[in-house]
């Protein structure tokens, strides 16, 4: 369990080809920084984390639920666990995640 993670000492990690940062891990949650390129893009997956992000910059279309979602800065979402979602970046930035609980692959 990572309680308080100074910004020098946060862990780079990449899943899906997308590049983002484990900031903080708790007992039953994580939260990530995503680092979107524009030629990222993450395809339909699913798993049993609930997921919720702000959007700090960026523009990106999120898919789920049979719904497509425009996000920009200053936006947020929750994602229930185990619901098929995807994202495309229309403009590189970065999004805050937060998932419940933590997501194992990540680590």
């Amino acid at each position: 369990m990572k309680n308080i993670v100074k910004k020098e000492n946060a862990v780079s990690r990449q899943f899906l080809g997308v590049d983002f940062v484990v900031l903080s891990i708790g007992k039953d949650s994580m939260v990530t920084k995503m680092l979107y390129k524009l030629t990222d893009f993450v395809p339909f997956h699913q798993h049993p984390n609930e997921q919720s992000g702000y959007v700090i910059s960026g523009s990106y279309k999120l898919k789920f639920e049979g719904k497509e979602f425009l996000l920009n800065e200053g936006d947020t979402y929750s994602i229930p666990a185990n619901i098929e979602h995807s994202i495309e970046i229309l403009e590189a930035g970065e999004v805050v995640d937060v998932f419940t609980p933590i997501r194992e692959d990540y680590l």
